[in-house]
């Protein structure tokens, strides 16, 4: 008889695993590498056009975040997965078209919609014991898809940007091709709570939960103000070449990738989630002062493996801690709600980071960063999580 944590590794988690391996491949490349190579070398738009329509993506994806966990919560997950990614799979064929900065701004955001879908059924899916575990899990799959992307993306474009493109948009449809063998059933099960009481949970739980919520937008806008200005702060600050960009980001990825399970299964063990965040944080922080001093390329080899270690540190742990916050019969609507606050700081950072870099440079930016995780680590490092227990589970009032 097979038990609850081996049903999660089953065949339906691990084909929706697959299909979100391929949609965070595709994501990395066309956040990473398409949008701000593309429109930076082919397009000639500046730093603060490309940081809009990253921006775009992600409040598409983020404003439905909370429409989409509702929906999950009473229709069938291969419908509300399916629909998503083909209109994604539209966005990304749009790019080709998007000569202008409006169509280019309106393209991303268009990909940006079908991006909730498949993440919040797999949050739904995690179970009560060992929660760090599985979010390592899960994390390691999207690491290495969104890590991936922009690696193999960058390697493609310095021989043709028609089959680096032609590679995405195949595999976007083949992502949408395997959501058709997804299960017909809702993401859970269950006897649902009338609205009313739905939002009066939710609210007791965002309540408890008010410590986290500034490492919620904080952290998300910290890392997506990078996200626009990361390869031209690499060629031209860094003086490193395609290449040299493409193994930084590999070893820090591997790096990640590597330790997301493991950083997963000792936050289990040791309960306390409060100080790998801190330290988590700390490290991220005092690793991006470090880059931006420009130091030479095996220096900066040795950051991106402490910055890969550090992001280890902190997934997991605060997943599972934001997990706690879940409240039963309504998984699809909490996750929902938990990752469009989350996203607030994904829309807020790719415009301040373009903006700050127009402004001041590429490097301004990678400082901006730092602080704010420094800020971040030491605001939980002298505020306790009042209301949690050591093992990470919201007490109820």
């Amino acid at each position: 008889m097979p038990t609850k944590q081996t049903r999660w590794f089953g065949a339906e988690m691990t084909l929706i695993s697959i299909i979100m391996f391929f949609v965070e491949f595709v994501r990395g490349a066309v956040l990473v590498s398409l949008l701000p190579i593309y429109g930076a070398k082919t397009l000639g738009l500046s730093p603060d056009v490309i940081g809009v329509a990253i921006s775009a993506h992600y409040i598409t994806d983020t404003l439905l975040k909370i429409a989409i966990g509702y929906l999950l919560d009473r229709f069938s997950m291969r419908l509300i997965v399916q629909v998503g990614l083909f209109i994604s799979l539209i966005g990304v064929y749009l790019l080709q078209f998007a000569d202008l900065p409006w169509m280019f701004i309106g393209a991303a955001a268009i990909y940006g919609i079908g991006m909730s879908p498949i993440w919040i059924v797999c949050l739904t899916k995690v179970t009560e014991g060992n929660r760090g575990t599985q979010m390592g899990f899960l994390y390691t799959i999207w690491f290495v898809g969104l890590g991936s992307g922009p690696i193999v993306c960058n390697i493609l474009l310095d021989y043709s940007s028609s089959f680096t493109y032609t590679l995405l948009v195949s595999l976007s449809v083949l992502a949408c091709l395997l959501s058709m063998f997804m299960s017909k059933q809702r993401a859970q099960k269950r006897e649902f709570l009338p609205m009313r009481e739905q939002l009066g949970v939710l609210k007791s739980r965002m309540s408890q939960m008010k410590l986290l919520l500034p490492g919620m937008i904080l952290q998300t806008m910290g890392a997506s103000m990078l996200v626009p200005i990361l390869p031209a702060f690499a060629e031209n600050r860094l003086g490193i070449s395609g290449t040299q960009y493409s193994v930084l980001l590999t070893v820090g990825g591997a790096c990640a990738a590597a330790g997301l399970i493991p950083m997963g299964k000792l936050s289990d063990k040791l309960g306390g989630r409060k100080w790998f965040l801190v330290f988590g944080f700390g490290f991220f922080a005092f690793a991006l002062y470090m880059l931006a001093w420009g130091l030479s390329f095996w220096y900066c080899l040795l950051i991106a493996m402490a910055l890969g270690l550090s992001y280890a540190t902190v997934l997991p742990s605060w997943n599972a801690l934001l997990a706690a916050y879940v409240p039963p019969k309504q998984e699809g609507l909490g996750w929902g709600i938990l990752s469009t606050v989350e996203g607030i700081g994904v829309m807020i950072g790719p415009v301040a980071g373009g903006l700050i870099a127009t402004w001041n440079g590429e490097t301004s930016v990678v400082w901006f960063s730092a602080v704010l995780f420094g800020l971040i680590g030491l605001f939980y490092l002298w505020f306790p999580f009042h209301g949690l227990r050591a093992s990470g589970t919201a007490t109820n009032k």
